[in-house]
């Protein structure tokens, strides 16, 4: 994914991946379970789907973040915006190439 590093919100994605392999429930994990299609769409090459692992992606991320404790709902929004942000970046570089 080097060329994507640029992105905002490739982090994310990346650490995503790795505890998506890894068969971890992070809330990196439950984020690329939740633009799967969209991220699979725009070219990113993914592993395997696996959803039952991730049967509602949204609430198992709300859930994680409430359970670390602080503002789970802001959290929530902000790597939501990430996640956008690197979906918008993704689908422009795909669409260019």
């Amino acid at each position: 994914m080097s060329e994507l590093a640029e992105f905002p919100g490739c982090e994310l994605i990346e650490r995503g991946l790795a505890d998506y392999a890894a068969g971890q429930v992070t809330p990196e994990s439950c984020l690329l379970a939740v633009a799967w299609g969209r991220l699979q769409r725009n070219g990113l090459p993914l592993p395997a789907r696996t959803p039952e692992r991730f049967p509602e992606p949204e609430l198992q991320l709300y859930e994680l973040l409430r359970r670390e404790g602080g503002d789970a709902y802001s959290r929530y929004n902000a790597l939501l915006r990430r996640l956008i942000s690197f979906e918008q970046s993704l689908a422009q570089h795909h669409h260019r190439l």
